[in-house]
C-alpha cells in the first residue's frame, strides 16, 4: 500500500526544516511535553532543568527542551484557546509521526505524553482558590473535535447526551463533546492530591464563561444549570480554554494527555487570587516529578 503524501499545502516546512507555526524540528522534541498558556511560564517551567538543549519561538509558541532529573522534556506555551492547541496538537503529531523529507508517515509511531498545566476558574464549593484540578474530563464548548473523523470515538456520549439534556443545551451553541484524559497517566499526574473533575473548555473568558460586561448572555442561567449537573457522582468542577481540544485531539492520534489546573478564581464564591503566578510553581514542580 503506498504511503499517504503530505502536500507541501497541509504540512507547511519552513526554510531551516522546522514545522510553521512552532519552529521546532523533529530532533527538538522530546516525547515528554508540558504545555503552558502563557510563553512567560516556560522560562518559569524551564528554570527546573538541569540543561537546556534547544530553545525557539515564534509568535505566541516559546519551546524549550532540556533534562529534568535525567528527564528530556519539552515545556511549550500554546497560547489561548482550543483553535490554539489545534495548530500545536497537529503540528507536535507531524514532528513526531512524519517524515519531513519524505513527507510520508514514519514506519514507527511515537506516541507523546502531553501535561498541560493551566489556571482555570473553580464552579464547586470544594475548589476554593489554590485547588489543584486534574481534568478526567473535558466538555468541549469550543466545537472543534467535530471538524475530524472519529470524534464519536473519542467523546463520552452518554455523558454529552446527559450534560445537554440537564443544562437544556441550545443546540445554536454548537455541539459540546466529552473527552477524556488518558486514565493512566491522569493516576501518575493526579495522584492523591488533586481533585480529579470534570472542566468544561469555553470558546471564550467572557460570555461562553457566563461573565457580563455591556453584552447580555444569550443563557444568564446556564452557568447556574452547569454548577448543578451532575451524572454518575461526577459535577463540573472548574472553567478553562483548551482541556477538552487537546484530550480530544491526543485520543484521535495516539497520545496521552491531561490537563491539571490551579484555581485562581471560585465563581461560587466571587473571589479571585491576581497574584497566582507566585504560587504555581507547586504545581510545576509536582508535574515535573511525576512526569
Amino acid at each position: 500500500m503506498e504511503k499517504k503524501y503530505f502536500a507541501p499545502s497541509e504540512l507547511i516546512i519552513n526554510e531551516d526544516g522546522s514545522i510553521f507555526h512552532l519552529h521546532l524540528k523533529p530532533e527538538n522534541l522530546a516525547d515528554k511535553v508540558i504545555l503552558v498558556g502563557d510563553p512567560g511560564r516556560v522560562a518559569l517551567v524551564a528554570s527546573h532543568f538541569e540543561n537546556k538543549e534547544c530553545e525557539v519561538s515564534n509568535r505566541e509558541f516559546c519551546a524549550i527542551t532540556g533534562t529534568f532529573k535525567g528527564k528530556r522534556i519539552t515545556v511549550l506555551s500554546t497560547g489561548i484557546g482550543c483553535d490554539n492547541i489545534d495548530i500545536v496538537l497537529n503540528e507536535l503529531d507531524a514532528l513526531a509521526n512524519i517524515d519531513f523529507k519524505t513527507r510520508t508517515e514514519n514506519e514507527q509511531l511515537r506516541q507523546l505524553t502531553l501535561v498541560r498545566i493551566g489556571t482555570c476558574g473553580g464552579l464547586q464549593p470544594y475548589t476554593p482558590v489554590g485547588t489543584y484540578i486534574a481534568s478526567a474530563k473535558s466538555i468541549g464548548f469550543d466545537g472543534l473535535l467535530n471538524f475530524y473523523a472519529g470524534r464519536n470515538q473519542a467523546s463520552d456520549l452518554e455523558f454529552e447526551a446527559e450534560f445537554k439534556k440537564q443544562v437544556e443545551w441550545d443546540a445554536q451553541l454548537g455541539n459540546p463533546y466529552v473527552a477524556c484524559a488518558d486514565k493512566e497517566l491522569l493516576d501518575t499526574i493526579a495522584a492523591d492530591d488533586m481533585v480529579r473533575g470534570v472542566t468544561i473548555a469555553c470558546g471564550g473568558f467572557f460570555g461562553p464563561q457566563g461573565r457580563e460586561l455591556r453584552l447580555p448572555l444569550q443563557d444568564p442561567k446556564l452557568n447556574e444549570k452547569i454548577e448543578n449537573f451532575s451524572y454518575n457522582g461526577m459535577q463540573v468542577t472548574n472553567f478553562e480554554m483548551e482541556s477538552s481540544a487537546l484530550a480530544g485531539l491526543a485520543t484521535l492520534m495516539g497520545h496521552k494527555a491531561v490537563t491539571v489546573c490551579m484555581v485562581i478564581a471560585n465563581r461560587l464564591a466571587k473571589e479571585a487570587n491576581a497574584s497566582y503566578k507566585n504560587t504555581i510553581d507547586g504545581l510545576i514542580e509536582k508535574v515535573l516529578e511525576r512526569i
